[in-house]
């Protein structure tokens, strides 16, 4: 008994074979050899040929070799055993009589679709022996010869038949588990640029609340500092205060609007570019750091915009950095560029990073890292020979334009 799943259409597509089977066996019976189709004496007579009633015992033959095809895919073995030992045996002794094959070669079919390749070889190579030493229902040599060609190449046929089903229905399952595992494939490309994408903007975020909460804290201390001496220079610290809060909400309206894809999104996204490198020295500078910003050599109009914004944004998170725990007195901010590449370098002289570790949570280096690497590009940083502390980033520009895609 084979363990083949069969659904209640399998079932009847089945019976419905078998018994298609069973009536053509029975118009076969009926026909061969009888005067309605061999109307020429002479020739009847030449092949041999008898007109016999068909009996009732005739036609139960045939339902043996017919009706039990239904069972086929439950008991191939021994469905094919039984309609074609039935055939072979009874085939000889009805003399006048045509049986169909049409049994046998369903039951072979079956074989050759779902067994071993030996077992096909082995139905096959018995199918052929038996009909070649079993006597045919012929009244001489020739129809006894016709017969026999006739009915090795039907069942030869109908095991082809059964591999060339195989071989399909096989190529169609693997079709559909490669369709499978590419779209689960596309899944998770598309879950891993979700992940990347949502790294990318907690670290936008990042960079934009830290650089701004940052320069509000230092500018509201030295506004509390000075309140009550000088209330005008307080009340312009305040206001620097309020129009640095505003940028950064403003920064962080604009990246959500493009989350949302909404129209007005272009009106309000802000140039994240090294144009606002002018506003991280000023930055610095109401900090209390001397920054000097160094710009020369840099062609923006040469540099993509991704790399700019890159450029601008390690920038900015050494100087925020720097601001927040270097406790320098002087900075340089410098960038170039070539046909090659671009290149961004923060340098401080304050105290470097403490022996143990970084000197801050560690996640604005990080940061600064996977955005230099994300980009195909380099990332340095560390205490300087002569105090301080540096950073040191090169993106480079032919080989990720030529990486970008058409459209891009």
């Amino acid at each position: 008994m084979q363990d083949i799943e069969m659904r209640g259409r399998d079932w009847a597509f089945d019976v419905a074979v078998a018994f298609a089977a069973f009536f053509f066996g029975c118009l076969q019976l009926v026909l061969a050899f009888s005067t309605i189709v061999f109307t020429d004496e002479a020739f009847r007579n030449m092949m041999g040929y008898v007109s016999v009633a068909p009996t009732p015992l005739a036609y139960a033959v045939v339902a043996f070799t017919t009706l039990p095809v239904m069972l086929r895919r439950r008991f191939m073995w021994l469905v094919y055993v039984l309609v074609f030992s039935v055939y072979i045996m009874l085939q000889g002794n009805f003399t006048g009589y045509s049986l169909t094959i049409l049994g046998p070669m369903v039951a072979l079919f079956t074989i050759a679709r779902y067994r071993p390749k030996a077992e096909i070889i082995v139905a096959v190579a018995l199918a052929v022996f038996l009909l070649l030493v079993v006597p045919m229902p012929a009244q001489n040599y020739n129809m006894a010869y016709l017969l026999r060609v006739q009915n090795i190449t039907y069942m030869i046929l109908a095991s082809f038949g059964g591999i060339a089903v195989r071989s399909y229905v096989g190529m169609l399952s693997q079709s559909k588990q490669r369709a499978a595992e590419a779209e689960r494939t596309r899944e998770e490309e598309a879950a891993k640029r979700v992940e990347a994408e949502r790294v990318r903007i907690a670290r936008e975020i990042h960079d934009i609340t830290a650089h701004s909460l940052s320069a509000v804290s230092i500018q509201a201390a030295a506004a509390e500092r000075i309140i009550d001496r000088d209330p005008a220079a307080a009340k312009e610290i305040i206001g620097q205060v309020r129009a640095t809060s505003k940028s950064a909400l403003d920064e962080i309206r604009a990246m959500i609007g493009v989350l949302r894809n909404e129209d007005s999104a272009a009106e309000t996204e802000p140039t994240e570019g090294t144009n606002r490198l002018p506003d991280l020295a000023k930055y610095a500078n109401d900090a209390g750091i001397a920054a000097v910003l160094d710009m020369e050599g840099y062609d923006r109009d040469t540099v993509p915009a991704y790399a700019d914004l890159a450029l601008f944004s390690i920038a900015r998170e050494a100087v925020t950095n720097a601001v927040r725990h270097s406790g320098a007195a002087n900075m340089t901010i410098r960038v170039r560029s070539d046909a090659e590449c671009a290149t961004v370098d923060v340098e401080d002289d304050g105290r470097g990073m403490p022996a143990a570790g970084p000197r801050a949570d560690g996640h604005g280096l990080t940061g600064m890292k996977e955005r230099a690497l994300a980009l195909h590009g380099t990332f340095e940083c560390g205490n300087r020979a002569g105090g301080g502390f540096g950073v040191h980033a090169t993106i480079p520009l032919k080989a990720r334009e030529q990486e970008q895609p058409a459209g891009e």
